[in-house]
């Protein structure tokens, strides 16, 4: 057994310390073993001699009497960057109260599923008493005061993924590796949905594209009988992502609903003839300039840091350039930045859509960078707006500084005349739509724009509200 040296440190907690390690396996040949036949691992045995054992402790400082909590990895996820890496683990312990949390898994030598079936552990979970003497070892001192013994609940993870297929793994220069993955989603009481979504491993918590896929005719008659489990094993590109559809990720929804707070002005443009323009800084898998584009009648221009990225955008997300959408690589911000100091009329847009998150791995999932947020920035964002002009923020405040949300909000209002926030819903992000001119108001529901917007949008447009 291969026992980390930092192992006699456990016994306090250390911010940000992450320790992993192998342990032998106390589930081999037990009626409780989460990773035997039939687990719904797709065939990980008895995963193995021995189980990987991860610990990391909050950033946030712990209180005197500090909480641990496990979490038992699902099966054949456990080559999942959320639960193979530092960055994904620190995004499930954010999301929790405690202070430690230890990931109990197969070891990362041992093979998943090409196609892994996504089923929920039992709660209560049989397998926690054979954990239990384990976890107890691996809690801080502090919590066994007055002679205690802690409670280590064992957590569950759980999400609408039926099932969830790799694709193709990437690596590109600036954001480094990402994943395309088709996953079928459970929208009971409806049928499941198909769709394809990218990830990056620095920030693998978050799904930076999603969107439905659709099957060929051919690929449809062959697998009118078919599970959806052979559907997926047997693809082979015969999945294709549905194209100018509309947005599945809500931020999104939220952030096409932000236009609605100059909705006059983009009415007017589009009766007299003239298109108007949004610049979208970060492209992703391209659903949002793309939706914008297509539903929306825009003269697109995405600009995207890395050129892997517009790569995996067009070869597997159905990015389409053509006159009316381009993207090329750059910064975004320094983009912004150029195109204030031009002050050309060419480079007036109507909306300038900001969906960038922090780089900063450690800072768990958050957005927008940091870079983003200077009041020199700012006031370049607005210099590049027409006098009818949105700027549209995607915001997740960072889970350890809670004064972020409100700096940001402040500031925004110090540069532009109005704002506007829209809430997601989902606890973590926010929307936030600033605007030039001190004459936007809300309108009503009439005219062909607000009927188009509101078929990307639905009902956020109900949830704009005035700050």
């Amino acid at each position: 057994m291969a026992v980390s040296p930092e192992l006699e440190g456990l016994r306090r907690i250390a911010p940000s310390r992450f320790v992993s390690f192998s342990f032998p396996n106390p589930f081999l040949g037990h009626a409780s073993n989460p990773y035997g036949e039939g687990s719904g691992g797709g065939g990980d045995g008895d995963a193995g001699e021995c189980l990987r054992v991860a610990v990391l402790d909050s950033p946030i400082p712990s209180p005197p009497i500090p909480r641990t909590a496990a979490m038992l990895v699902p099966a054949g996820r456990h080559r999942d960057w959320i639960f193979s890496t530092r960055a994904g683990h620190l995004h499930l312990l954010l999301s929790t109260q405690f202070s430690r949390l230890i990931l109990v898994g197969p070891e990362l030598s041992v093979p998943s599923p090409r196609v892994i079936p996504c089923v929920a552990r039992p709660d209560p979970d049989p397998a926690h008493a054979r954990l239990l003497p384990l976890l107890l070892a691996l809690c801080p001192m502090a919590a066994f005061r007055d002679n205690t013994v802690p409670d280590v609940p064992l957590l569950t993870f759980h999400d609408d993924h039926l099932l969830l297929a790799p694709v193709k793994f990437v690596t590109g220069p600036v954001v480094g590796e990402m994943v395309i993955e088709d996953v079928a989603i459970d929208c009971a009481p409806g049928p499941a949905e198909l769709r394809r979504r990218l990830r990056f491993k620095r920030m693998p918590c978050l799904v930076q594209t999603q969107v439905r896929l659709c099957q060929s005719p051919a690929a449809a008659a062959a697998s009118s009988s078919s599970s959806l489990l052979q559907v997926m094993e047997g693809s082979g590109g015969l999945l294709q992502p549905e194209v100018g559809g509309s947005l599945v990720q809500p931020y999104l929804q939220a952030m096409v609903a932000g236009l609605a707070v100059i909705a006059p002005s983009i009415e007017e443009s589009i009766q007299s003839g003239v298109r108007p323009r949004c610049l979208c800084a970060g492209v992703g898998g391209g659903s949002l300039p793309m939706s914008i584009r297509v539903g929306l009648q825009f003269n697109v221009l995405g600009v995207e840091a890395d050129g892997a990225v517009l790569d995996v955008a067009r070869n597997h997300f159905g990015l389409v350039e053509d006159e009316f959408l381009h993207v090329h690589v750059g910064d975004a911000i320094q983009t912004i930045e150029d195109f204030s100091r031009r002050r050309e009329p060419d480079v007036n847009f109507r909306a300038v859509m900001v969906d960038l998150d922090s780089s900063d791995a450690m800072c768990a999932v958050s957005a927008p960078p940091l870079e983003m947020i200077r009041e020199s920035v700012l006031v370049a964002a607005r210099t590049v707006l027409d006098k009818h002009g949105v700027l549209i923020l995607n915001v997740i405040p960072p889970p350890a500084d809670g004064s972020f949300y409100k700096g940001l909000i402040d500031l925004l209002q110090q540069v532009f005349s109005e704002l506007y926030e829209i809430d997601v819903g989902n606890g973590e992000n926010f929307v936030l739509a600033a605007t030039v001119s001190p004459e936007t108001a809300l309108t009503g529901n009439s005219g062909h724009f607000l009927t188009e917007l509101r078929k990307l949008a639905g009902d956020f447009l109900e949830h704009i509200r005035k700050l």
